[in-house]
This record gives C-alpha cells, sequence and structure tokens, in this order.
C-alpha cells in the first residue's frame, strides 16, 4: 500500500477491503488501535477524510484520501545520547538497527548507562525530528544482532500486533560447546526464574511455556564446537541461552550457563529479522552482520 507524507501528516488510500466500513472500524477492528489513542485523534482532530474531520461514523469509499497527524514532534523517551550504531533499515515508521555488543536495547533503571534507545533517539534527533522512538522487541545486554523500533505511535501499535500474531521472525546464531547428535530439533521447555540466583533462569514444570527450534549449520570436531541456527516460538529471558544449555551445548562464553570461558561473551547474534511493514505491508528481510569474531569461533 503507497503511503505518502504531508507535514506531520500521513497520506494513505482507502483499500477495497475498508469500503463501506466508518474511521471507528477501521482503527478498531482492522487496526486494532487502543482505545485511547483513537479517543485522542478524535479530540484532536488529528484524522481526515478527503480534508474533512467529520466522517468519523460515514461509511468510507475506495480510494478516499486517509489523512493521519501522527508525524508531528513529540517528545523522546530518553535523552538523545550518541553512540555508533549501525542502521540496517529505516523509513518514517520505523527502523531496524545491529545492536553491539554491552548494550542494553532500552533503560531497565533509573540512572542507566547509554543504551540502544538512547543511540537511535539520538541518531533520529540528528535528523532534525523528534520522535518517540521506542523497540518493538529486546535482546540481551550481551547479545548482539537486529533490533525493531517503531517511530511513531501508530506504528508502534501496528508492529505490537504482528508481534503477538507472530509475524516478526527473528533468526538467531549461536556458537555451542559441543556437537549435538541431532542436525536439528525442538525444544519445548517451560523456563522460570532460577530462585537461587538473581537473573539466571532454568528449565522449569512451573516456568512460562518456551519453544526453541534448532538447526546445526556447521561443527568443528576439531574446536569440539557447532554453530547453530534458532528460531523462536516464543521470546523467554534467556531463552535460547537456557533451552541449549539444558540439552547439553550451552553457548561458549556463557558461564551462566555452563559455557567455556573462550568468549568474551555469550556467542549469540540476531542475525535476520524479516516482518511485515506497519503500513506499506511489504515483507522487509534484514541481516544483521557480524560485529566482531563470533564467527570464527569454529576456525
Amino acid at each position: 500500500m503507497r503511503v505518502d507524507r504531508q507535514g506531520p501528516y500521513l497520506i494513505l488510500p482507502v483499500k477495497a477491503e475498508w469500503e463501506g466500513l466508518t474511521l471507528q472500524d477501521i482503527f478498531k477492528k482492522k487496526w486494532m488501535l487502543p482505545k485511547k489513542l483513537v479517543h485522542q485523534w478524535r479530540m484532536d482532530r488529528a484524522v481526515l477524510i478527503n480534508g474533512d474531520d467529520h466522517h468519523w461514523n460515514t461509511p468510507c469509499n475506495k480510494g478516499d484520501r486517509l489523512k493521519i497527524k501522527v508525524l508531528e514532534d513529540q517528545e523522546f523517551l530518553v535523552a538523545p545520547i550518541y553512540a555508533d550504531i549501525d542502521i540496517l533499515f529505516e523509513d518514517d515508521h520505523c527502523m531496524a538497527v545491529n545492536k553491539p555488543p554491552h548494550m542494553k536495547t532500552h533503560p531497565t533503571e533509573e540512572k542507566e548507562e547509554t543504551t540502544l534507545l538512547h543511540a537511535v533517539s539520538f541518531h533520529v534527533y540528528a535528523t532534525g525530528e523528534k520522535r518517540k522512538v521506542r523497540p518493538i522487541h529486546r535482546l540481551d545486554r550481551d547479545t548482539t544482532g537486529a533490533v525493531l523500533f517503531s517511530k511513531h505511535e501508530l506504528a508502534g501499535v501496528l508492529l505490537d500486533e504482528r508481534l503477538t500474531k507472530k509475524e516478526v521472525h527473528r533468526t538467531y546464531w549461536a556458537v555451542v560447546d559441543g556437537i549435538p547428535s541431532q542436525n536439528k530439533g525442538t525444544i519445548n521447555e517451560p523456563i522460570g526464574r532460577d530462585r537461587h540466583h538473581p537473573t539466571r533462569r532454568r528449565v522449569s514444570p512451573g516456568g512460562q511455556s518456551a519453544i526453541t527450534l534448532y538447526q546445526v549449520l556447521e561443527s568443528s570436531k576439531k574446536k569440539n564446537r557447532s554453530l547453530i541456527q534458532c528460531t523462536l516460538e516464543t521470546g523467554r529471558t534467556h531463552q535460547i541461552r537456557v533451552h541449549l544449555s539444558s540439552i547439553g551445548h550451552p553457548l561458549v562464553g556463557d558461564q551462566l550457563y555452563g559455557g567455556s570461558s573462550d568468549f568474551y561473551r555469550p556467542a549469540l547474534h540476531g542475525i535476520q529479522l524479516s516482518f511485515i511493514h506497519p503500513l506499506l505491508e511489504e515483507n522487509i528481510t534484514v541481516k544483521a552482520p557480524f560485529l566482531d569474531d563470533m564467527i570464527n569461533l569454529l576456525k
């Protein structure tokens, strides 16, 4: 779907499948927008149909021009702070960033070190815009790879919905100790907190459901290590680390879960991110290059 921009407004055509629906129907039934956002738009007269703001309960026609004011300046969620980051994809609505190691995705404490959200906010600020950018998902502090951000509230709500519907696909590469006996498999084990450690998780019958699909891409008998590709059906904290450790193959460098100390961090990288664009409705796939020598651990 074509989406144009005019100042703070997005301009998009009413699609054939929206024919006969009111704005209220489109926003609540098609886009699943929260009532608070729809109410705010109505109070602010932020939505126009063919230049008029009085058509909230009038059925729309195919080809009508829908204008929504979502690109106005907004305060950042955190102070913009410069950090060198690799932008994998960006437009007016969302962006994908290659997260470096030793950096949190977003702040978890009031006084926080520079996070990826700080750096992304600075990147947007440097372009002359002020947007309430926020991450749609997260990676652990020491995990590298692709992270998806929304750049305005509408895009954020639509991407959250895509994530819930499992339409945001993340692929990870991990280097593990040992060589698995099976080339591929599914680990379906619930994960919960380890009551003996403040941050560690463990496979626990009383934990949250967690499903990891894995495939061995390459192995080195000399190094006794394997490169494994993982995809997630769920998104639990430390899921890949816990699950691979549970089958006897912890990540190289992941001493928290029994891995060797041969790498300076857990050897895990978000290699690919695929999603349906929140507004253009196109399939977007980005690949995140390695930011260190993790890929050389098998050599």
